[in-house]
Parts: C-alpha cells; sequence; structure tokens
C-alpha cells in the first residue's frame, strides 16, 4: 500500500515539474522588464515570479529525486524479499519432465 501512495506522488511530482518549467520564461524574456515594461506591479514583486518559480521547481526536482530513491530501494527490497521466500525448507517444487528423444514417425497403413 505504501508502494502505490509513494508512487502516486512521484508522478504528480513529475506532472507538476514539467508543468512549471513549460511555464517558465526563456533569459531573453527578461530584456523587456530591463527596460521599463512595468514588471514592478506585479504580484510577486519587482522580480517577477521567477524567483518563485525557480525556487518551486527546485523544490519539486529535490522531491522527484527523493521519492525516485525511495521507490527504488523499495523495488530492491522486495525482489530480495521474494527471493528469500523461495527458498523455504522443504518445498518442493515439481518439474515437468521434457522427453530428449524425438518421437518416431507414424506410418502411414494403406
Amino acid at each position: 500500500m505504501g508502494v502505490q501512495i509513494i508512487l502516486i506522488f512521484h508522478i504528480l511530482i513529475a506532472i507538476s515539474l514539467i508543468a512549471l518549467v513549460l511555464i517558465q520564461q526563456g533569459k531573453g524574456a527578461a530584456m523587456g522588464a530591463a527596460f521599463g515594461s512595468g514588471a514592478s506591479g506585479t504580484v510577486f514583486g519587482s522580480r517577477g515570479s521567477r524567483g518563485f518559480l525557480y525556487k518551486l521547481t527546485g523544490s519539486l526536482a529535490i522531491a522527484f529525486f527523493a521519492t525516485s530513491i525511495i521507490l527504488t530501494y523499495l523495488a530492491a527490497h522486495s525482489v530480495a524479499d521474494a527471493q528469500k521466500e523461495d527458498d523455504i525448507p522443504g518445498l518442493t517444487i515439481p518439474v515437468k519432465q521434457v522427453n530428449s528423444a524425438p518421437a518416431a514417425p507414424i506410418k502411414p497403413s494403406v
């Protein structure tokens, strides 16, 4: 149950990270603000939303890497646990025997 919750958070963080990167403007877009386009009246201050979006993107990137590492750790230990369960003493697994010799050809009756 815990793995599914972490996986859902991981997917939501990835989608949010993609959206934030696509929302951000490139460095060349700030040239208009440098020549007095009135960016000082924005909600986020005179620097605009740039600082806020960069910090949020960095935080989401750290969360993405953390959930990736946690999911990798859980996946590795679930495989190791599954292999330990296969080594139960006294448990025999039936093996299907395969004939190695080819079957004799059938002669048609006349």
